[in-house]
């Protein structure tokens, strides 16, 4: 029988009622012979609450106490899971990351999976078990427990896919699929029947909450279809996959509203910005000088972080910016595309990134919910 992964990220899991609809969720699909592995998120906001707790008692969490707390939402969902499909006859297991045999590096709240060795995982299968594994989390090589980031979920998932030769990997949300734009912010925006994974990565790296990027490109390097999908609804979801076409296609738009921008000395920034988590998303240098776009999604002690920069001599931090991007194949091919993205906004962007598949521009960020609706009216509604 062929293996298929779902992940159920927190909103499908938030509280008993959608965790037993799962629970009935995996055991239809286990009832038309599939043997399934199922990766769960944290209930609900449990991380943001737990994020909260930590801060109270210190306004710079140690990054590897964050990871074993961190780690106990997870373990809450998966137990509860099985627990559930118990409860309909349905044989299952709970794992934790490190007990599945995710190995990452040693990054605390930002680790990368190195490796899986999913032994237990193809033992309990062959029992007929449903396995369920905690998201978001694994051990590394020194033995530590660690966190793969906001989104992580993801990551556990493709990287089990791939792991265990599975079928397809089904990413479970309350939206069916992936959108052209944040719905929240362009009601016109369209659903995407297919996505190639660079395009999915470049949209996930250019702030789209839908998919982690991390998890894209390794999808995309092992060669796994991501089918994107609502838990409980019926509906064709969205598919990522290999592409081979080469015509000029918009795939969407996205904003990133957590960033700082910094220049100063390369010497002096970047060992800040180890120490506390952060790590530029894009980072130009010119001999000793830098200048770096940070992303804040996984820097849990941001206070202390600006107080250390604010302390290095001759180090700007600017704050208010966020990132819009126009993602799709072809783009960065010819001067066209990067004009009309400048014409549509309107505004003279503080920087701009062209890459063969996205054009990202640097803008204030109380202006980046019209810059969006703009490139996308332009793009796509155009």
């Amino acid at each position: 029988m062929g293996v298929i992964v779902q992940k159920y990220g927190g909103s499908s899991v938030a509280d008993a009622g959608k965790i037993q609809r799962v629970a009935a969720r995996v055991a239809a699909t286990r009832a038309q012979g599939h043997r399934v592995v199922v990766v769960v998120s944290a209930m609900g906001d449990t991380t943001d609450e737990l994020l909260a707790l930590a801060r109270t008692v210190s306004k710079d969490p140690h990054r590897r106490e964050l990871d074993m707390l961190l780690t106990a939402g997870e373990r809450i969902s998966m137990a509860l899971l099985s627990m559930a499909l118990h409860a309909l006859n349905v044989p299952a297991v709970s794992f934790t990351g490190s007990q599945s045999g995710i190995i990452t590096d040693g990054a605390h709240t930002n680790a990368r999976i190195l490796e899986v060795r999913p032994v237990r995982i193809f033992e309990e299968l062959e029992k007929g078990r449903v396995v369920i594994v905690a998201g978001y989390q694994g051990v590394s090589r020194e033995k530590e427990i660690t966190t793969l980031g906001r989104g992580g979920s993801d990551t556990t998932a493709v990287a089990l896919a791939a792991a265990l030769d599975a079928e397809v990997c089904e990413i479970c949300s309350d939206v069916d699929g992936i959108s052209t734009a944040d719905p929240r912010v362009v009601p016109a925006h369209r659903k995407l029947a297919e996505l190639s994974h660079e395009e999915m990565q470049e949209l996930a790296q250019g702030g789209a909450r839908v998919l982690n990027a991390q998890a894209v490109e390794f999808a995309r390097d092992r060669g796994i279809t991501i089918h994107a999908r609502s838990t409980f609804g019926a509906g064709a979801g969205t598919k990522i996959q290999r592409s081979t076409q080469r015509e000029l296609r918009v795939a969407g738009v996205a904003q990133d509203t957590d960033l700082l921008l910094l220049t100063g000395a390369r010497d002096a920034v970047l060992p800040v910005l180890d120490r506390h988590g952060a790590f530029p998303r894009e980072l130009w240098a010119d001999g000793a000088a830098l200048r770096a776009l940070v992303p804040l999604e996984n820097v849990h002690g941001l206070p202390a972080l600006l107080q250390d920069l604010r302390a290095l001599p001759g180090v700007e931090v600017e704050e208010g910016l966020a990132q819009v991007s126009v993602v799709g194949a072809g783009l960065g091919a010819s001067r066209e595309p990067l004009a009309r993205a400048l014409r549509a906004i309107g505004i003279a962007p503080r920087g701009v990134l062209v890459s063969p598949l996205r054009i990202a521009l640097l803008v204030p960020r109380d202006s980046a919910a019209a810059c969006v609706r703009a490139l996308h009216k332009e793009f796509i509604e155009g």
